[in-house]
């Protein structure tokens, strides 16, 4: 879409708007629209699109579609379609989820996947307060209101380009998920500590986690892409933090990483995964992953875990979380490291009942589109027991 537009500088606005808007749409409903279309082309499937999602009629669409095209995909049957087209999943990520989830589950699952994703942003409780920026924004006529979970959040009922907001460009506001802003909460790092986020990417979390050390201690954020770290420092400059240090490592096993044996009070493994938990604004990934890209990602993480694991002192506390919805990117991992020794598992349910957090999904952290309308996000807390 990006190279389109580029390509492309005299579409205004709502052109491109609607271009994108066609491109998602038929990416998230891709296996249904297959289904009620004679052939599946970018054309038809627009035009199924249209009529199936967006309740266009054939008479504003008859000056680009054949009224033959338009009543086929109208006589269309789609009251019994199998799960995975109902649901607009690949048939493996069906097969890896029914251990754990009823269909019906699956299904509603699927739908909510569907839906484009709310705007959600984090105030940043070092430079502001969420009550007041709130006040702010509705004075300025936006439809705003506090996300469900966490104590920072606000959701936008539309999409404003809040990247020119003043309140963006100082630093006091970030978009990020609701679910995710809760990580920083889960990690719950103090004033003064030495915390690292272990797979910092573009510092979404790091900031949230600096914030709460009010800009104290020192915060450590690795990755090994340089590219995402180079993301990082606008808004590490916005932000007002002076205590986040970004470090580019080659490995988990970087000499940088070893330094740090068991000097840590808190670690954040936001690890590398399917990103089968963020289909609402990511539709392409159901075509891109496959049963052995998991397969390769489930070493990955478990080598990340257990290299993050050394890190911290006897107390210090792990967090380890993913944007995926598959058990063996999150249970398995988890379970597997607890089976080895040197950690207890720090059940999730209390941590948020602590912070007046109304959330339960037992001792696990389990976020789903259909249930609590963030991204799919799964995280687990454990504290290191042994040196």
């Amino acid at each position: 879409l990006s190279a389109f537009f580029r390509d492309h500088k005299k579409l205004g606005p709502r052109e491109r708007t609607f271009v994108a808007e066609a491109v998602f749409g038929v990416l998230r409903r891709y296996r249904y629209l297959s289904v009620v279309v004679p052939a599946a082309n970018p054309r038809t499937l627009i035009i199924a699109w249209l009529i199936k999602s967006r309740g266009m009629s054939g008479a504003t669409l008859e000056q680009f579609a054949k009224p033959e095209l338009v009543q086929h995909i109208r006589d269309a049957r789609t009251d019994d379609l199998p799960l995975p087209v109902a649901a607009d999943l690949p048939d493996w990520v069906i097969e890896k989820l029914q251990p754990v989830m009823s269909d019906a589950d699956i299904l509603a699952l699927g739908r909510a996947l569907q839906q484009p994703a709310p705007m959600d942003v984090r105030v940043n409780a070092y430079k502001a307060d969420r009550d007041t920026v709130l006040a702010q924004l509705r004075e300025e006529g936006l439809a705003v209101e506090p996300t469900p979970y966490s104590p920072w959040g606000i959701r936008f009922k539309e999409h404003p380009a809040i990247n020119r907001h003043p309140l963006f460009l100082d630093g006091s506001l970030e978009v990020q998920d609701d679910g995710s802003q809760l990580l920083a909460l889960l990690l719950g790092a103090r004033r003064g500590e030495m915390v690292c986020d272990f797979c910092a990417g573009a510092g979404g979390k790091t900031l949230a986690i600096g914030a709460m050390m009010a800009s104290t201690g020192r915060l450590y954020a690795f990755d090994v892409a340089e590219k995402r770290l180079a993301k990082l420092k606008p808004r590490l400059a916005r932000s007002g933090l002076s205590n986040v240090m970004p470090q580019l490592i080659a490995s988990e096993n970087d000499t940088r990483v070893k330094r740090l044996a068991g000097k840590l009070d808190r670690v954040l493994v936001d690890a590398p995964c399917s990103g089968l938990g963020t289909l609402r604004r990511n539709p392409d990934l159901k075509f891109r992953q496959s049963p052995e890209s998991v397969a390769e990602l489930t070493q990955k993480q478990a080598s990340i875990l257990r290299a993050a694991a050394k890190l911290l002192k006897p107390g210090g506390r792990l967090v380890y979380a993913t944007c995926s919805l598959l058990p063996e990117e999150n249970e398995v991992i988890v379970e597997a490291l607890l089976a080895e020794g040197g950690f207890t598992l720090l059940p999730v349910n209390e941590l948020l009942a602590q912070n007046k957090i109304d959330l339960d999904t037992g001792a696990m952290l389990k976020l789903s589109p259909a249930v609590h309308g963030t991204d799919g996000f799964f995280a687990a807390a454990l504290v290191k027991t042994a040196g």
